[in-house]
């Protein structure tokens, strides 16, 4: 018998983008559909292969995952890293028997029980604890076998209350709450967790990270995919970092969380520009790091204070949105998050246009150390309009001191419009 759980052999998935056809005209409008047959025949083709005698819609194909190949090992407690559309969520699907690889293999020794989304697996219009009988019949148990684990799986979810309530009613808290505490209480040889479980609070965050060490402790594989690189790191012993589809990197976690953390980081140039994109309603331009002096450095003394300057544009009117500025260590542990929200919830609105924001970090806030800069904008609730993850690597120098946690005391916003005859 094989010593591996999951074992991916040049594993790559592509996907083709769609075009919609639209008419403006009664006359477009009739020749569409005269040629509706034939254009209908060339799509069916192109399903078949991704590309024609005149390489018509090469653009169009996107690989989600190119030649991954990796083993995992019985017992193995795995974390999955990347950036969105790096190809994390693919591959999950891909092993989860969700979707099936373009070309290469996955080869599976054991059940997979799999959290991807909220509720995966469930029937909405099934109760709690129907639910949980279903899932267990789909892992190959038997009524007695879920008999014995249906307690411990109800006063784990924290449901109980609702287990007799069909899940469409279930909030996406309690909807996560329950979907993890099956997939982790059914005894499945491979677990595999997907970032569903930012949905939930802190608390139940925590539950979940140890109840899948105790998982682990039972010689069962993990597979977790997440954002939170503390979660990783506290989890895992071996990490795989996907960038744009590729194994970027793949060993010891905390070396592999170090080079991801790093990746997107400018450690000599203080100062990122990103070029103007006129199709989105909100964007990033540009983020730079001052000193006291207001001159870009990535070097500070502790003591002092510095700056992080962000210009950022609007295409179009907005309310109710918010920027935010985010410090990390090297291994993903969060520092400082502040949000120009934070003390009041007051949420700005703005005309079209160019902005500058300036946020003044206070001296001895942040111990000394190397630290990176994330900045985010967007509509809470609503969408994330643009994010640059650990885009600068600021270092401060001083007297080392201890006791420093998640840092959210009040920070100086400076917001400003950049009218158009500066920009000129």
């Amino acid at each position: 018998m094989s010593d591996y759980s999951i074992q991916v052999s040049n594993l790559s998935k592509r996907y083709r983008i769609g075009i919609e056809d639209t008419q403006d005209t009664l006359a477009e409008a009739i020749g569409h559909w005269v040629m509706s047959p034939i254009r209908n025949y060339r799509r069916l083709r192109q399903l078949t292969r991704f590309e024609n005698e005149k390489n018509e819609m090469v653009e169009d194909i996107i690989w989600a995952l190119k030649d991954v190949s990796f083993d995992i090992g019985k017992g193995e407690v795995v974390g999955i890293i990347g950036r969105n559309g790096a190809g994390k969520s693919t591959l999950l699907k891909i092993l989860s028997r969700i979707t099936h690889p373009t070309t290469g293999s996955v080869k599976l020794n054991g059940r997979v029980s799999s959290l991807l989304e909220v509720g995966t697996g469930f029937h909405p219009e099934l109760t709690g604890r129907e639910n949980i009988y279903l899932n267990g019949t789909i892992l190959g148990m038997t009524k007695n076998e879920v008999d014995t684990k249906f307690e411990e799986i109800v006063e784990f979810s924290g449901v109980r209350k609702f287990i007799d309530t069909p899940v469409k009613f279930y909030s996406s808290g309690m909807g996560v709450r329950l979907a993890f505490s099956v997939a982790a209480h059914l005894e499945p040889e491979i677990l595999v967790v997907d970032e569903v479980l930012a949905v939930g609070d802190a608390e139940f965050q925590s539950k979940c990270l140890g109840k899948m060490e105790d998982v682990a402790q039972y010689g069962r594989t993990v597979l977790f995919v997440s954002h939170n690189m503390s979660a990783i790191s506290r989890l895992c012993k071996r990490g795989i970092w996907l960038d744009d589809g590729l194994v970027a990197e793949d060993g010891p976690v905390d070396k592999v969380i170090q080079a991801y953390m790093f990746s997107g980081a400018t450690e000599i140039e203080p100062v990122i520009e990103y070029p103007v994109d006129d199709e989105v309603d909100g964007q990033i331009l540009g983020i730079e790091c001052l000193d006291l002096l207001g001159n870009p450095s990535l070097m500070h003394l502790s003591k002092n204070p510095f700056s992080i300057k962000i210009r950022y544009r609007l295409g179009k009117d907005l309310i109710n949105y918010r920027l935010g500025v985010n410090l990390y260590t090297p291994d993903g542990y969060e520092v400082l998050t502040r949000t120009n929200s934070d003390l009041d919830n007051t949420l700005w609105t703005d005309s079209a246009g160019e902005y500058t924001l300036k946020v003044e970090i206070p001296g001895q806030l942040i111990k000394p150390g190397q630290y990176l800069v994330t900045v985010f904008l967007g509509q809470p609730g609503i969408r994330q309009l643009d994010k640059k993850e650990n885009v600068l690597s600021v270092r401060l120098d001083g007297k080392t001191y201890t006791g420093q946690g998640l840092i959210i005391s009040p920070l100086e916003w400076h917001k400003s419009k950049i009218e158009e005859n500066r920009r000129s």
